[in-house]
């Protein structure tokens, strides 16, 4: 069996080499898509800005914007002639001595090089007294400096800049750039097609009743599209195929046909009825199958349609709720944002942190183990787990109640309480169901 990591490190390379060569961006397609619908997107042309930003000088404060030359030192009197504020500004030329009222945001006059803020004035002692309609003078409390209090036009953004460049994976914040920009379309790269299918003769669709004592619903799938949502995918469900090797080979072929990424769940393992592997073999290759892990060993990593212009690539998950579950966090998501040409520095981390084990925990050497755990933070901010006494993979109920995985090395055996060990999030969840 090969190891986890070494698992995640040839899935990595194979993607790498699809990305350049197999599939590479250049034959990627390309779309125009509405900048409301772009989160999450992989952006295929850089942007570049319109224009400055600011777009012209602008107050950092509410104040006072003094004309150039005039005093700044404390106890210096200012003659104030009018009001800039935003969307309004002020456009007459101002002399030495002179300012205008202005507020955060508003444009400050050409003639003008420093806004004073209002707490360094007299301003709260006058302002009852002030008309604002004629001249008035403000007093000074404290020196100024030249050009202070400024945002100067192009200081954070020049013309002709680039704002985001390809493979940066549109968020909220971006999204706030370019809408600040007026841009309200922008270049995506086509979502990848990935193809879901579920095998069984046991298994139901959700919503259709079950007919039969041996028969069960169909969770996987739901599952997989719930974890796979925020990817810049488009998901093709090939529902469930029953176990027939006919019906798999046709079913596997039809998928190839129009996807670039084909998912199963079951099917994988060594039964008289599991047929995918046979399947896999036969019309293309399994580049690994099996993987020292727990749950999840029965993982297959491969490809079909090696005849076609591009390859497709296969990942094939065991029927074990729990073990899709691990096998899709450490496997199937991070190569899926590998392929969308997401940069690396903008791909989704695996966050692993450290916590004191709160229970003593069974474990056996020789796989890696993915226990379901609580995590908690005491009053003092440190992090402390506690794992379900029972870990066997058919209990769906404590994955739902769990908030994280405690991750044991496969070298690792039973694990007293007190020890410190690494625990991994669950993306989904901030607390527990619990």
């Amino acid at each position: 069996m090969i190891t986890m990591e070494a698992l995640q490190l040839a899935i990595k390379a194979r993607v790498e080499d699809y990305n350049n060569n197999d599939f590479s961006l250049r034959q990627r397609a390309v779309r125009t898509c509405a900048l409301q619908d772009s989160g999450n997107q992989i952006l295929a042309q850089d942007i570049a800005s319109p224009f400055d930003i600011p777009r012209q000088n602008l107050s950092a404060m509410d104040g006072y914007a003094i004309a150039q030359g005039s005093e700044l030192s404390a106890d210096s009197t200012i003659e104030i002639i009018g009001e800039s504020q935003a969307g309004s500004a002020y456009t007459d030329r101002l002399v030495t001595g002179q300012g205008v009222r202005i507020f955060t945001g508003a444009v400050v006059p050409d003639s003008c090089d420093t806004v004073i803020m209002q707490e360094n004035t007299n301003f709260a002692k006058i302002k009852d007294t002030i008309d604002k309609s004629k001249p008035y003078r403000v007093t000074l409390t404290q020196a100024a400096k030249v050009d202070s209090n400024i945002r100067w036009q192009g200081e954070e953004i020049e013309a002709g800049e680039a704002v985001l460049t390809v493979g940066k994976r549109i968020n909220p914040a971006d999204i706030s750039l370019l809408a600040s920009l007026g841009i309200s379309q922008v270049s995506v790269f086509a979502p990848l097609i990935v193809g879901l299918l579920a095998t069984g003769d046991e298994l139901v669709a959700v919503g259709d009743a079950l007919t039969s004592l041996a028969q069960i619903y169909n969770s996987n799938t739901p599952t997989l599209k719930t974890l796979l949502a925020g990817l810049p995918i488009t998901i093709r469900d090939y529902g469930i195929i029953p176990d027939d090797l006919d019906k798999t080979t046709a079913a596997i072929n039809e998928a190839v046909q129009d996807c670039d990424v084909l998912i199963s769940t079951a099917g994988v393992s060594v039964g008289d009825y599991d047929f995918l592997t046979t399947v896999i073999e036969q019309l293309g290759q399994i580049n690994h199958y099996k993987v020292a892990m727990k749950p999840g060993k029965p993982f297959v990593f491969g490809e079909l349609a090696k005849d076609l212009d591009k390859p497709v690539l296969y990942f094939g998950l065991p029927g074990n709720p729990l073990s899709t579950v691990v096998g899709t966090l450490q496997f199937v998501l991070p190569a899926l944002w590998q392929l969308s040409d997401a940069r690396v520095s903008e791909q989704p981390m695996q966050i692993h942190i450290k916590a004191k084990l709160a229970n003593d925990i069974k474990k056996s050497v020789g796989r890696k183990d993915f226990q379901r755990g609580v995590l908690r933070q005491n009053a003092a901010g440190e992090y402390e787990v506690e794992c379900f006494a029972r870990q066997q993979s058919h209990r769906i109920k404590q994955l739902s109640l769990a908030n994280c995985f405690v991750v044991l090395d496969k070298d690792s055996g039973d694990v007293a309480a007190g020890s410190e060990v690494i625990v991994q999030p669950f993306p989904w969840l901030h607390q527990t169901n619990r």
